[in-house]
């Protein structure tokens, strides 16, 4: 029972570390939107990225890198909260709530979102799928 105890606690420690570990991507690339730190951006990037934003517009790894960089989109704040992980064998999906401010094609947005990542393993590391964000009334 003792053994048996000891493996649930050493299981219970692993899933809260990789928990941990897509968060810190999904900070990762937070913090490079924010810095417009695009060479961080094409490291976290999968090359066949989906990348669906709350206005409907959908961007590829190129077209959205490229709106970084030419200041087409720029992001002063991103606060995310409550986020989930579930992990799965090669992939993971983030959610949380997100209050993010900034300016795009259509001007200055301050915007409350729901944001889901899809998080797959390629060549031995880490990248974003798949971005998808959803407007809301309000942030819990």
């Amino acid at each position: 029972m003792r053994l048996f105890l000891l493996f649930l606690l050493a299981t219970a420690t692993a899933l809260a570390q990789d928990k941990a570990f897509f968060l810190s991507l999904d900070k990762q690339w937070s913090d490079a939107i924010v810095k417009s730190d695009t060479a961080t951006l094409e490291r976290l990037l999968a090359a066949d990225l989906v990348y669906a934003h709350a206005t409907g517009i959908i961007d590829t790894k190129t077209s959205y890198i490229a709106k970084i960089k030419e200041r087409r989109q720029v992001y002063k704040s991103f606060e995310q909260r409550n986020p989930i992980v579930n992990i799965y064998k090669d992939a993971a999906v983030t959610f949380s709530h997100v209050r993010v401010t900034g300016t795009n094609q259509s001007g200055e947005f301050d915007d409350k979102i729901m944001l889901i990542h899809f998080w797959i393993k390629q060549n031995n590391a880490w990248r974003l799928a798949a971005h998808q964000t959803t407007k809301v009334d309000k942030l819990p």
